[in-house]
């Protein structure tokens, strides 16, 4: 199924650290943000430079901008079992309290993109300030299979 969505080149780290670990049959991929079409960083506080429907935005692109490192960590997205969990923050006003709905545009990428696999538990808050004034970071938590090594079995096991 074609979900008209293109993966973007990977944005490399803004500090020290990697952008996913892998964990036994876990990949944990730290905060990633939102990108426009022309991959600037979307900037701004919900509640007041931006407006609800830019922030859905944010949070699809980083959702996109997710998937895109999952499948440079594994090779392919075939690997992914299930969402665990996805965590959004929301830069706002304290007077914002719509942060879930921003989130929940994330979240319905990974449900597009897994179907049942990408349903998640999920915690959406919002906070006074993000790092260069960002829009928004999402992670997330997936489980994840072993390659299959032509045996048809994990790891090429018996």
């Amino acid at each position: 199924m074609d979900l008209g969505i293109e993966l973007p080149e990977l944005v490399p780290p803004f500090g020290e650290y990697v952008p996913a670990v892998r964990s036994g049959h876990q990949l944990w991929l730290g905060g990633h943000f939102g990108t426009g079409d022309d991959g600037s960083i979307l900037t701004g506080r919900v509640g007041d430079s931006v407006s609800v429907e830019r922030a859905r935005a944010a949070a699809r692109s980083a959702a996109v901008n997710l998937i895109s490192t999952v499948r440079a960590e594994l090779g392919s997205l075939d690997r992914v079992e299930r969402v665990v969990h996805l965590f959004g923050v929301v830069n706002s006003t304290p007077e914002f309290v719509g942060q879930t709905g921003v989130v929940d545009a994330a979240s319905e990428v990974f449900v597009a993109v897994f179907g049942d696999a990408g349903r998640h538990a999920r915690l959406a808050v919002g906070v006074a300030s993000l790092p260069g004034d960002l829009v928004l970071e999402i992670e997330v938590v997936l489980d994840v299979r072993d390659p299959d090594n032509g045996s048809g079995r994990p790891n090429g096991g018996p």
